[in-house]
């Protein structure tokens, strides 16, 4: 069984530095996208949501497709395509006959741009169980969010997840059709001796579930949600490079 541990050590920020912190800045650039005075303020934070990866700014930035300015709707709409978050097709698709000619483009634009990053070509397949918090002690609410964040950068990294409760037949004709290798894979969130968290990935072969191995990312030093929020890219990276996610079939 291939074993492959990582760590990363964040530095505590000093109170004044509260917009490093991710949680902290992304409702402050919310606050920004709904109460700044001035459109291009609005449509400044929309543009760095945007740019955040992170599947959280969805909701913000969908909220912002109402706004008074178009302007400010333009720029949401091109930073929902910029987040490649797919569950932003809704919002967008709602918003599909905006009355502004360059706010609608943006839309339009938008929607075509998602619908494409759903349709590329997969580079592997990945059944994923729901992520399981070890710890005991995070809120229901942080392991969802980071649920989703596994997800989405398992998408980034040209995985197509599976459907829940796939059968070893469908399973089969899915790789088949699509001519990539199967994985899966069980994460989990845990305490580590000094206080920080590990996330790890188990993985195994799909639908054979053979094992295949583990890989262990730990981090130290700050909140718990600036923890995950670090871990969760490094974790799918050494998982992707570890078990040869992208080898053709």
């Amino acid at each position: 069984m291939r074993l492959l541990r990582t760590a990363l050590v964040l530095v505590l920020l000093a109170p004044g530095a509260v917009l490093a912190q991710e949680d902290t800045r992304l409702a402050f650039l919310g606050r920004q996208l709904q109460q700044g005075k001035d459109p291009r303020t609005r449509s400044q934070a929309a543009l760095v949501l945007g740019a955040t990866e992170d599947p959280e700014a969805v909701p913000l930035l969908c909220g912002g497709l109402k706004d008074a300015s178009e302007l400010v709707r333009a720029a949401v709409a091109k930073s929902l395509a910029k987040l490649q978050e797919p569950s932003a097709l809704g919002c967008l698709q709602a918003h599909k006959g905006e009355a502004d000619a360059a706010a609608k483009a943006a839309v339009d634009d938008a929607v075509a741009a998602l619908k494409a990053y759903q349709a590329r070509p997969p580079r592997f397949y990945v059944a994923m169980d729901a992520l399981k918090d070890r710890t005991g002690k995070l809120p229901a609410e942080l392991v969802k969010a980071t649920e989703a964040r596994l997800r989405s950068r398992l998408m980034r990294r040209g995985g197509l997840v599976a459907p829940p409760k796939e059968s070893k037949a469908a399973a089969k004709g899915a790789l088949k059709k699509l001519g990539v290798h199967g994985f899966r894979i069980t994460p989990e969130i845990r305490a580590t001796e000094s206080g920080g968290l590990q996330v790890a990935i188990v993985c195994l072969s799909y639908p054979e579930m053979s094992l295949m191995g583990q890989v262990e990312v730990n981090a130290a030093g700050a909140q718990p949600g600036d923890l995950l929020k670090a871990l969760i890219p490094k974790a799918v990276e050494d998982a992707a490079e570890t078990f040869e996610w992208n080898g053709e079939t």
